[in-house]
């Protein structure tokens, strides 16, 4: 069989902690998962990702992993046969006592490897494991996470038939969105991950807000681009603004240039520390498109000597 580098498959050294090896496959599992990867071999990649933290995840299996590599330069690929006396002291002295198994996904490698743990011993059934976690993302609008929501989903899940080989299906599934999620946040969805043989794992949905060129997202600062007439800026006054969390009205201070930030505490995506919204006043000229339209322009043309490039 070839040797596989589980530590070159999620692209961690070897001295990496268990909190870096976790990282690292849940940042892969989601580049490559089906839902939202375009690659081609993104289904075998995955399961690749899967054998990796199967055994890299687990302290005992890297433990016993490492022990194999130690004193050796293993490459990827390379045709390997694991020593007769290797894995002694791991298992308990058998592949299943310590939860070693067949690999869910059909590696030979993971198979005869952990197969052989107490050099040859007596074999027990592995005991029943828990489906692998799923990873996707679900976009909502900034709408949503100011009042909460319910949506619907369509996921691609992968799962053995009868004659067990690796189909896929389309699944859809209701999603609750609580009030005050910030981008990059993921939702557990405790069950409904991969099936196994002792339960399902979990899913976990990784928030995005739907581009919107009115706002931009900072954390949970909202910036809301606000259109303004050429008067209410050099007049100043009250006006009316439709935010994410309801119509405001607020004061332009007289004199005020197009870029002009507004502070609005506590408007911005709700939480245990609120967010702010920051409204920009952006100038929007009304249009000569009439007679009396161009006669206006005109009359500010003459009587308002007004040179905006003059100093510069």
């Amino acid at each position: 069989m070839e040797y596989k580098d589980y530590y070159q498959t999620l692209g961690v050294a070897k001295t990496a902690s268990e909190d870096d090896i976790k990282k690292a496959y849940r940042k892969l599992v989601r580049k490559y998962h089906p839902d939202v990867s375009k690659e081609a071999d993104a289904q075998h990649k995955t399961q690749e990702l899967n054998e990796a933290y199967g055994v890299l995840g687990d302290a005992e299996k890297r433990a016993a992993y490492d022990e194999l590599g130690r004193g050796h330069q293993y490459r990827a690929g390379q045709e390997f046969r694991p020593p007769p006396d290797w894995g002694r002291g791991f298992g308990n002295g058998g592949a299943g006592a310590g939860g070693f198994g067949g690999d869910p996904m059909g590696s030979d490698f993971f198979a005869d490897l952990f197969a052989n743990l107490g050099g040859g011993g007596r074999r027990r059934q592995a005991p029943p494991r828990r489906g692998e976690d799923s990873h996707a993302s679900i976009t909502i609008d900034l709408a949503d996470s100011y009042h909460g929501a319910t949506r619907t989903i369509g996921l691609t899940v992968a799962e053995r038939d009868a004659q067990d080989r690796i189909v896929t299906r389309e699944r859809n599934l209701s999603v609750n969105i609580p009030k005050g999620v910030t981008a990059g946040q993921q939702l557990r969805l405790s069950g409904q991950g991969q099936p196994g043989a002792a339960g399902p794992g979990d899913l976990y949905l990784e928030i995005q807000f739907r581009p919107n060129a009115r706002y931009r997202i900072d954390g949970r600062d909202v910036y809301e681009t606000v259109p303004v007439a050429p008067w209410e800026l050099a007049l100043g006054g009250e006006i009316d603004v439709a935010t994410p969390s309801g119509k405001v009205t607020v004061t332009v201070p007289a004199g005020s240039q197009t870029g002009r930030k507004l502070r609005l505490r506590g408007r911005g995506i709700p939480g245990k520390d609120t967010g702010d919204l920051y409204l920009l006043l952006e100038v929007v000229l009304p249009p000569a498109s009439s007679d009396k339209a161009r006669e206006l322009y005109q009359t500010m043309a003459r009587e308002l000597a007004f040179n905006p490039r003059a100093g510069g």
